[in-house]
């Protein structure tokens, strides 16, 4: 009976995987990136921060910047998360190093060192995963490693899932209109499952 239990939770509640905190009306998302998060390809309100912000309902802001590395990012975030005070950090970044063959070991370090300011600080994180460098591929194996050491959710599928879909690309490795809205679509279907939303 136990397990029978243990089972339907797992399956109706959505009780296995990383929670979160559910935010409040006023909680502030901050959407932190490259230029997947700036929105490269389309308007800033056809970028997936602002489409996440229509879906849920809550005040997301947009702290991408176009071609950012992890290195660069690390430098960055402190000073976003202490002027946003957010609730809750979307940690979208890594795409550039992957693209620029650094060494991938640094990119998960710098990843870590941003998850831990913003624990230090008690915002909650949620993790959006890149693909490798690779025709078809899955996303990195450091993603997923993070997320499991820091109990944080993940959505690993979307990124992957849209790039391999010429029709929600803007360009090579950018989304249009379609592919940004899908994506905020998944990121807020993530939320909601964690218990955020």
């Amino acid at each position: 009976m136990k397990l029978w239990t243990i089972l339907v939770c797992l399956m109706v509640c959505g009780c296995g995987g990383a929670q979160l905190q559910a935010l409040s009306s006023d909680d502030v998302i901050v959407a932190f990136g490259d230029s997947l998060t700036a929105g490269k390809g389309v308007s800033q309100e056809h970028a997936y921060p602002a489409m996440l912000s229509e879906i849920t309902g809550k005040k997301v802001v947009n702290a991408g910047v176009s071609g950012e590395t992890t290195a660069e990012g690390l430098e960055r975030i402190a000073t976003v998360l202490d002027e946003e005070a957010p609730a809750l950090l979307i940690l979208f970044e890594g795409g550039n190093d992957i693209l620029r063959n650094q060494d991938l070991s640094k990119t998960e370090s710098n990843l870590d060192a941003m998850i831990v300011m913003a624990k230090e600080r008690g915002i909650q994180i949620a993790l959006v995963g890149l693909p490798r460098k690779q025709l078809f591929s899955s996303t990195a194996q450091f993603y997923s490693d993070l997320a499991e050491s820091h109990d944080l959710p993940i959505e690993d599928e979307i990124v992957a899932s849209l790039l391999r879909q010429p029709t929600m690309k803007s360009d090579s490795v950018h989304f249009n209109r379609t592919g940004y809205r899908a994506l905020a679509q998944a990121i807020a279907d993530m939320l909601e499952k964690a218990g955020a939303l």
